[in-house]
């Protein structure tokens, strides 16, 4: 099996909800971001999005507005994308890594071009926000005969009738966006979650991933006992903005949290802790 799906089911044997972690590249600088990444892995991080900076991230609330500002001011560039992730790939081969974006910067020299530069870094999906799986072919195809996930995105306004094309031609993992509306302000009630992740699990076998305004341990806990993946970015992101290149311990402190609850939420821990 490829690394994304060795790793969810590593988790489904744990009994646990996987860590999916977001933070942007290049954020504050190019420099910084190897450690900030080694700091999530080190946290405990079952799968990182790494977010390519992009001028209008429309889909995204403040934290992460900013964090594209500052990685952009400091003059982050697509190459930089690719050679951090492939610097991490070097560190960490067994962690899974997705590209999370817009399309703009994604296909800006071509779908096969951005292909094969995930290929080569060792990116193992693609998020991409603004392509709609109605328009699957601008990049898609690419992306998958580079044998890279391309990982769509359900709402709470995914209905019965578009939910089979979002997932025709999705892998990796579904990316359930529990609030209609940006990230990290608003949070989902967990009844609707459970409610969500219900309907997600009785059209498809990929793993269900949650994400939008997950900001605390407990969230995390909540929402890791009905789904098969935890996102959590914006809270991250704004431990980097507060802390700079000074974030790493304080983003490893804070992951470790998230997945201590995790853990405890598993029977497995629960069993072994009686």
């Amino acid at each position: 099996m490829d690394r994304l799906s060795t790793r969810f089911a590593a988790c489904k044997a744990q009994g646990r909800a996987a860590l999916v972690t977001f933070v942007t590249g290049g954020d504050p600088d190019v420099g910084s971001s190897a450690a900030i990444l080694d700091a999530l892995v080190e946290g405990g991080a079952d799968v990182i999005e790494l977010g390519m900076p992009f001028t209008d991230p429309m889909a995204d609330g403040p934290a992460i507005e900013l964090a594209n500002l500052r990685s952009l001011g400091s003059g982050t560039k697509t190459k930089d994308i690719f050679a951090i992730a492939a610097a991490f790939r070097a560190r960490h081969p067994d962690t899974p890594l997705v590209l999370m974006g817009y399309a703009n910067p994604m296909l800006a020299r071509g779908p096969q071009w951005f292909a094969d530069a995930c290929s080569a870094a060792g990116v193992d999906g693609v998020i991409c926000v603004d392509v709609p799986p109605e328009e699957d072919s601008e990049i898609g195809p690419a992306l998958r005969a580079a044998g890279i996930h391309l990982i769509r995105l359900a709402t709470p306004t995914t209905d019965a009738a578009r939910l089979p094309t979002v997932l025709n031609g999705a892998s990796g993992f579904l990316y359930h966006v529990a609030v209609a509306g940006i990230t990290g302000k608003q949070q989902a009630a967990q009844a609707a979650v459970e409610q969500a992740v219900a309907r997600l699990k009785a059209a498809t076998d990929l793993p269900i991933a949650v994400g939008f305004g997950v900001r605390s341990a407990e969230q995390a806990a909540a929402i890791g006992r009905v789904a098969d993946g935890v996102v959590v970015g914006s809270a991250i992101v704004d431990i980097i903005g507060s802390h700079g290149d000074a974030a790493p311990p304080f983003v490893r402190a804070f992951v470790a949290q998230l997945r201590d609850a995790l853990n405890a939420s598993s029977p497995q821990f629960r069993e072994t802790a009686a």
